[in-house]
């Protein structure tokens, strides 16, 4: 971490790294999931719209005309996001990969996908961009915890992302993982559990998602009435209880998650999401308290 700073972001780190702001371009490669095309289901995850987690993804010219107005000098990254982005043949997937980069406006790509979907020839064609590319993927474990893991209808267990994390690892590619924060039924010790669980190995980064209830997911026709925490507050410490145990060498790559409004339906106050961040600071610098420091107590 930066000298005076409560957690390691990963602007921070980028910035740091890459000798300039640094925004990610999410991009939409047309890509769908074997949770949706039938071959594990056709439903897709409990908790996903249709958009598969992308709902703001456009090209990236689109996105740099877009941002140029805004900041003079800046780099950007790749952010390969919707559905699962290694979920196709290998020669559609090098196409896509190098022609993101081989735009010279392009510093580095991410690659966001399901453990379960790294076949030995994707992780060949991972180490190869690796070697010569600054990437990281980001692997959609949610919890470490089987029966949550059912009800959401994932499709996998943590063996699964245990297998996937070894396999990337030996090939010096950069982890990011996933955890939403406010499953049905798991308690905040739980969610607890599966934040210690992740960072006993040597990933790059942690996302943490606020569950957000969205229109046309599974998880609201199951549980219409369902919300993840009843208040910003509550979401705010169980947060801050995750930073204490995350490492500080681990970049925070999301503390919170923001979805349309025109298709939220709970929490209601989780568009804020300036709010919530700044909540978040404004807490622990209140409590004295920054990111690692009970690792050494558990």
């Amino acid at each position: 971490m930066q000298s005076g700073e409560r957690y390691n972001s990963i602007s921070n780190y980028l910035k740091s790294h890459l000798g300039q702001k640094t925004v990610k371009l999410s991009i939409d490669a047309g890509f769908t999931c074997p949770n949706r095309d039938g071959t594990i289901g056709t439903t897709g995850c409990a908790f996903c719209s249709s958009g598969g987690s992308g709902e703001l993804s456009s090209t990236i010219s689109d996105q740099i005309d877009l941002l140029s107005s805004k900041w003079d000098h800046v780099k950007y990254l790749a952010y390969f996001q919707s559905h699962t982005n290694t979920y196709a043949p290998i020669e559609v997937l090098r196409e896509q990969y190098y022609k993101a980069l081989q735009d010279n406006r392009i510093s580095g790509i991410v690659i966001a996908t399901r453990p379960d979907c790294l076949d030995n020839d994707i992780l060949d064609l991972l180490d190869e961009i690796n070697r010569d590319n600054f990437m990281w993927v980001e692997l959609g474990l949610q919890t470490i915890h089987t029966r949550t893991s059912d009800l959401m209808n994932i499709g996998y267990h943590v063996e699964t992302y245990d297998k996937a994390v070894d396999k990337l690892l030996n090939r010096n590619i950069r982890i990011v993982t996933h955890l939403i924060l406010g499953l049905p039924y798991e308690t905040n010790d739980e969610i607890l559990e599966s934040v210690k669980y992740i960072v006993q190995k040597p990933i790059f980064g942690v996302k943490l998602h606020l569950l957000n209830v969205v229109l046309g997911s599974k998880l609201h026709e199951m549980m219409p009435e369902y919300i993840s925490f009843q208040s910003m507050d509550a979401y705010v410490d169980l947060v801050i209880r995750c930073l204490e145990i995350i490492p500080p060498n681990i970049t925070i790559h999301r503390l919170t998650g923001d979805v349309p409004r025109k298709i939220l339906i709970s929490p209601e106050w989780s568009y804020k999401k300036r709010t919530i961040l700044n909540k978040i600071n404004f807490e622990l610098k209140q409590r004295d308290t920054y990111q690692g420091r009970l690792c050494s107590k558990y």
